[in-house]
């Protein structure tokens, strides 16, 4: 509210761009209704993409698939976990190792039981959710994008999240193409239309080959990175979602397939992952990078973003590395560091040197007695 008055932004339309500012925009639309135009619905439509547990219960309600999912209250209650498995927050109100990761993967009951019991120490147990890992990699990750009006999508598009990275869990994806995927619109408009949801949305889903079935993993009730796919594809979110908000005729589009979108500085990482792993060769890489194709960062007409890019992306990755590295130096409680072991080492061996040389001199003072 201050920064509407200082920088006279009555009117001015807020888009939300991570899961936390699109709940604090829908928390509080009426108070901010007053001055900018809220492009996120109200609390009690997306209350139910915001919290895993109130999206899971939604999906069960209208009959859309998901994984197994578990609700453990307590270490004794991991016993129903089907495995191999994930944890994850049912939120991400507050931040630590946990909710900055989008999942911590578990193949056993012992990896399962130390994992839930570090979740345990970070949120409290009502806000871990365990769910079953679904087989598969990028190639078996969807999305149905839409701009909705009262739960009706106005415009869409459906695409698959070839590539991310990082690769099993990656915080955002690196490579997004445009397809036909009919499996998954049905269940999508189901559940805005429960919601009765006004504004952009991405839906995440993942296919489960072992069934046949699209599962549903995520509802994002905000901007997402590859939207810039849609405007090559047809369908331009930001601009669609501005000229609803300023009640100006927003046309129905679909996305056309077959385009695809880019961000160089993690895909060619996640690449070099996917090659190492068997999953792809050199050559279905570079045809992947085939017309038409959107640079995430890349433009004729502002190329600093995109040249800054990589050496921004190294000096991060290295960053993490080192705090990381640094992290795992420090001494856990209870546990000597490797210094002050290396220092009980030091203080034993002097102890141990000067025992031995008592016992030289006395050594040397009884063989002079016994000479005398």
């Amino acid at each position: 509210m201050n920064l509407a008055d200082h920088n006279n932004l009555d009117r001015w339309v807020l888009f939300p761009t991570s899961d936390e500012s699109a709940a604090l925009l829908s928390k509080y639309h009426t108070q901010l209704s007053t001055r900018y135009r809220v492009s996120t619905p109200d609390w009690n439509a997306l209350k139910w993409a915001y919290d895993k547990r109130l999206t899971y219960t939604l999906a069960e309600q209208q009959q859309v698939n998901y994984p197994a999912t578990f609700y453990p209250g307590s270490e004794s209650d991991l016993d129903a976990v089907t495995l191999p498995a994930v944890l994850k927050p049912a939120i991400h109100a507050v931040v630590n190792r946990f909710t900055a990761a989008k999942a911590w993967a578990v193949k056993n009951r012992a990896e399962l039981l130390c994992r839930y019991v570090e979740a345990r120490s970070l949120l409290p147990a009502d806000l871990i959710v365990v769910q079953e890992r679904i087989p598969g990699g990028g190639e078996s990750q969807f999305s149905y994008a839409a701009l909705c009006r009262d739960g009706k999508p106005v415009a869409s598009l459906t695409a698959r999240r070839t590539r991310q990275f990082p690769i099993d869990f990656g915080y955002s994806s690196s490579f997004v193409e445009t397809m036909d995927v009919p499996e998954i619109v049905a269940p999508s408009l189901r559940l805005l239309d429960a919601m009765k949801y006004t504004g952009i949305v991405e839906i995440e889903y993942k296919y489960d080959a072992r069934d046949n079935r699209f599962k549903l993993l995520d509802i994002n009730p905000r901007l997402w990175t590859w939207a810039p796919l849609g405007a090559r594809a047809g369908v331009d979110f930001p601009l669609l979602l501005w000229r609803l908000m300023l009640d100006m005729p927003v046309p129905e589009l679909t996305a056309s397939p077959g385009v695809r979108w880019v961000r160089v500085s993690t895909d060619v990482p996640a690449a070099i992952h996917e090659m190492l792993r068997g999953r792809l060769n050199l050559f279905s890489y570079l045809r992947s990078m085939r017309s038409p194709l959107e640079f995430a960062l890349v433009k004729a007409d502002d190329p600093l973003p995109g040249l800054l890019d990589l050496p921004l992306y190294a000096f991060k990755h290295l960053h993490n590395r080192f705090a990381a590295m640094r992290k795992a130096s420090r001494p856990r409680e209870g546990i000597p560091s490797k210094k002050v072991r290396f220092g009980n080492r030091l203080r034993l061996s002097r102890t141990f040197t000067r025992r031995s040389l008592h016992k030289q001199k006395g050594s040397v003072n009884d063989s002079a007695n016994r000479r005398h």
